[in-house]
Order: structure tokens, then C-alpha cells, then sequence
């Protein structure tokens, strides 16, 4: 039984325990916050643990915290991992910090596996980018099952990761600030907050599948609802003049500019 120990346990870090703790694999949780550490351990039937205790003994050690404060965390715990003569993988989710930095700050050659997650994990449909550096086939496959109920999980080279993470790790926050918008728009034409915040959600989730099962062009989809001199055609006039998907591109591209300034 694997054991896989999370330093840290904040919005993500908490999410991703909550999917670790449904497979057979012992957890370990840390964080500096002991009430929060105590309702996180209690809520999921989890191992209230050390940062030294996670680094001496876990299989997977997740560093669950910001990027800024990677260097005072690995630090406290580099006397530990050296002293270790088994394997054992460091999991970063620290923006901007490639793997390489991660070896370097804790001082020493360890395999890592980066990983940029979001925050539907919390509810199994997350979407995880990942890179391997030193870590083996048997090591991955592992940390895939061990996982699994997160979500989607897809590795791709470490060049791309910022980018992508700018995409599906900070993009649930531009899809709630629109969620949001087309339920205020429902309660401006007379419906009650609830329902509104209902069909724009489903109408969103809906759609995401509809665009990942048909596997067409979301032009072509948005075509599909736009009758000719219809409602739809004049709400997509209207978020054209307001340069809609202008700014949603320039919202990703401010999100990858900002993740690579921390990784500096």
C-alpha cells in the first residue's frame, strides 16, 4: 500500500487528499493550520501528520503550497529526504515552479511529477496536466491510480504546462465570473436567482460535454443556435461589440504571464 502524504492542505491540496483517500493508498496530511488540518483529517478518515513525518516516510510527498513559500518548506524538510535510502517522488503543484527548481531547492536529484489541477477535483472532474523528470513507468502508474478520482489527467511536456494550466487551472474562475453573468441576466429578465443560477450551470455543464462527445467546433455548435434574424444571433452581437472573446484571450494570456513571474 502506497503511502502519500500532502504538506499543506488548502483548496487544492485539501481537494486532492479528498480523491486520494478513495483509493487503497494510506494518507498522511500536514499543514500549518492545525484546525484546519484537524477538520480535513476528521472529514475524510486521514492520518493527522508532520512535514517531517510526511518526508521521511511517504512514497509521494505533495507539496501543496505556494509557490513563494516552496523554498522555507522543502528547506525544513531537506535533512529528511537525504537521509532516505528508499525511492520516493516529490508531486508539485506550485505555479510556475519547473521541476528542475523543485530539485534544486530540496537539494537533491528526487524524482518529481509536476501537476497542474483545478478545482472541480473536489468533485471528481477535474482536469490535471502533468510532466514527469526521474520518475519511472511503474512510479506514474501509481500516482495515475492513486488519483484517479480527481479527474482527467493529461502529461504533457513541461514547455506547455504554464500555458495550459493558464486554460483549465485559473480557467474555472473566468467560467463562474460567466455563469454568474448569465444568471444575473436571467434575474434582469424576471427569473427567480435560483432558477437562473440553475439553467446557466447546466446549460454550461451541458454544453461542455456536448463539445467533448461531438467532437465539433464549438463555432459550428454556437451556429447550430442561431437562427436567422433570432434572439441568439442578437445576444452574440451583443458580446462581439463588448469584445467578449477578445478579453476572455486576453484573461488567459494575463493568467500565463503572471504564472511565469512567480516561477522567476
Amino acid at each position: 500500500m502506497a503511502k502519500i502524504g500532502f504538506i499543506g492542505c488548502g483548496n487544492m491540496g485539501g481537494a486532492l487528499a479528498k480523491a486520494a483517500v478513495k483509493s487503497d493508498a494510506q494518507i498522511l496530511l500536514s499543514d500549518c493550520n492545525k484546525e484546519k488540518l484537524i477538520t480535513l483529517a476528521n472529514g475524510i478518515d486521514a492520518n493527522k501528520s508532520t512535514n517531517h513525518e510526511i518526508a521521511s516516510v511517504c512514497d509521494y510527498i505533495f507539496l501543496g503550497v505556494k509557490p513563494q513559500m516552496m523554498c522555507d518548506t522543502l528547506n525544513e524538510i531537506k535533512e529528511e529526504l537525504s537521509s532516505r535510502s528508499d525511492r520516493f517522488v516529490l508531486v508539485s503543484m506550485a505555479a510556475g515552479l519547473e521541476t528542475q527548481k523543485i530539485k534544486e531547492l530540496a537539494g537533491g536529484n528526487y524524482p518529481v511529477i509536476r501537476i497542474m489541477p483545478n478545482t472541480p477535483c473536489s468533485v471528481e472532474s477535474g482536469m490535471i496536466l502533468y510532466t514527469i523528470d526521474g520518475v519511472n513507468e511503474i512510479e506514474e502508474q501509481i500516482f495515475l491510480k492513486v488519483m484517479s478520482h480527481s479527474g482527467t489527467f493529461d502529461k504533457i511536456p513541461e514547455s506547455l504546462i504554464d500555458a495550459g494550466s493558464a486554460v483549465s487551472g485559473c480557467g474555472p474562475a473566468f467560467v463562474c465570473q460567466f455563469v454568474e453573468a448569465l444568471a444575473d441576466g436571467g434575474v434582469a429578465a424576471g427569473l427567480p436567482r435560483d432558477k437562473a443560477l440553475l439553467y446557466a450551470a447546466t446549460t454550461l455543464e451541458g454544453t461542455a460535454r456536448l463539445i467533448l462527445k461531438s467532437g465539433e467546433h464549438p463555432e459550428v455548435l454556437k451556429d447550430r443556435v442561431c437562427s436567422p434574424g433570432g434572439s441568439t444571433i442578437e445576444g452574440v452581437r451583443r458580446l462581439e461589440n463588448g469584445a467578449f472573446r477578445g478579453d476572455v484571450i486576453d484573461a488567459v494570456i494575463a493568467a500565463y504571464n503572471r504564472t511565469k513571474e512567480l516561477g522567476k
